[in-house]
């Protein structure tokens, strides 16, 4: 999800309904660590909502997601004394296999706010900083093209503001359907996903800019191992994921296969093929073949060129029919067997809305985070780059009502997902859909969050 920017075929990164949502700022502000914006306004109470009425609103806000062109969508939103779910669309393209009512789906960036959680449980018991360096904790891993670990601090890595390049765009099997087949079972290990990064060249000095990067989080994971002694995905299951029960929620580690009930997920890459009829003209004496090119339009948006024959007698013109290949953009490819160790630490968590809804009740209301911790995650910044706020692993929105929410959008191939949660935690809302989200598509989802949390329960 702000949400997820589709410059490259799959990214974990924030972007494209944020773009929607507001008008995406260019000017990035020098010593943006150090400056914050004023915060939102609280929203004012609103009107209680009648509950037959609210069902009724949230699966129309819901059927206009999958009229948008959504394969399948899901959504539950949460209130004081009320609940909802939604659903529409199928779980597998070409059926009519409903979408399952609790399924599983890779939440992709929505995982930063687990790692930043778990960042910020180790800082409020005393055991690391956020001013600490990543070299203090990772010596040597961050070094090359201008990145310096010893420049970079922990709240820069959790804030974007490290100036680390993003290591997504080296992941084939995030922005081709070749790359996805010849990838999607393959392990990495986070030491090669932050080596693939120091690659490139550092953005820009640490604290100076704002930059999304997934590689911040996969350093916070790494960190995390540092001080715990433990896995990332060790401490994410005994610090959140067991004691709030989650109990559709997992880190799979290297598995492609995503546990339980799920719908299957749909990937357009940048490229497609079309086959194309065309009318070739000839010309010819007596009755001599004659040779002609046709172009035709392919399936899906490819448009493709062909080659035809006509016959002619005497010095007369004929027809004929030819096949071509184009690009443009396929039906979709089943991107739903994946292996997501390139998200370690941002993007591979699997979880349903059920699990997503109550890890941001008990984030927000206080139950996984001292008060210190949680004030530094929802310090929000102007976060020009994406025309959003962002804090620590949360970013933050307006709302139509007034006030603001926090949530953090995610996409991993073909797996869309939006949630927002009031400032007190009190109210709730995640959708996810199954195929990539063009604008209206999250224009629709960021709609349906906006609007469930404009609303009280009954």
């Amino acid at each position: 999800m702000f949400a997820l920017r589709r410059c490259r075929r799959g990214r974990l990164v924030l972007t494209g309904s944020a773009a929607v949502l507001l008008a995406v700022s260019t000017g990035l502000t020098a010593a943006a660590s150090e400056q914050r914006a004023d915060p939102l306004p609280r929203a004012d109470p609103l009107p209680r909502a009648d509950p037959l009425q609210r069902a009724g609103s949230l699966q129309r806000e819901v059927d206009a997601i999958h009229a948008s062109g959504a394969v399948g969508a899901m959504a539950e939103v949460t209130s004081p004394g009320a609940h909802g779910t939604a659903r529409a669309g199928t779980a597998a393209s070409g059926t009519g296999k409903p979408m399952p009512q609790d399924g599983r789906f890779r939440i992709g960036s929505a995982t930063k706010t687990f790692t930043a959680t778990v960042v910020l449980q180790l800082v409020g018991e005393g055991r690391m900083s956020l001013e600490d360096t990543v070299e203090r904790w990772l010596p040597g891993v961050v070094r090359g093209n201008g990145n310096d670990g010893s420049q970079v601090t922990v709240r820069q890595l959790l804030q974007h503001t490290s100036g680390i390049p993003d290591v997504l765009p080296q992941i084939a099997a995030l922005h081709s359907a070749a790359g996805y087949r010849a990838e999607r079972f393959r392990t990495y290990t986070p030491e090669e996903l932050v080596g693939l990064a120091m690659r490139d060249s550092r953005k820009f000095p640490p604290g100076r800019n704002w930059s999304y990067s997934n590689t911040n989080y996969v350093l916070a994971a790494m960190i995390i191992r540092e001080v715990t002694g433990h896995s990332w995905a060790h401490e994410l299951n005994d610090r959140i994921i067991r004691p709030l029960g989650l109990r559709g929620t997992s880190t799979p580690g290297p598995s492609p296969f995503i546990p339980g009930p799920h719908a299957r997920s749909y990937a357009s890459y940048d490229t497609g093929t079309g086959t194309g009829t065309g009318t070739g003209t000839g010309t010819g004496t007596g009755t001599d073949t004659g040779t002609g090119t046709g172009t035709g339009t392919g399936t899906g948006t490819g448009t493709g060129t062909g080659t035809g024959t006509g016959t002619g007698t005497g010095t007369g013109t004929g027809t004929g029919t030819g096949t071509g290949t184009g690009t443009g953009t396929g039906t979709g490819t089943d991107v739903t067997v994946l292996n997501p160790s390139m998200g370690v630490g941002s993007g591979s968590v699997i979880s349903t809305t059920h699990d997503l809804n109550r890890f941001y009740a008990a984030l927000l209301g206080g139950r996984l985070l001292a008060p210190a911790q949680l004030d530094d995650m929802t310090t929000t910044m102007d976060a020009p780059e994406l025309g959003v706020r962002y804090g620590l692993g949360l970013g933050e929105l307006p709302l139509p009502c007034g006030g603001s929410y926090f949530g953090h959008p995610g996409e991993l191939l073909g797996y869309h997902t939006w949630s927002g949660v009031t400032r007190d935690g009190t109210r709730t809302a995640v959708v996810y859909v199954t195929s990539d989200g063009g604008p209206h598509t999250q224009r629709a989802m960021s709609t349906l969050v906006e609007k469930e949390l404009c609303r009280t329960g009954s």
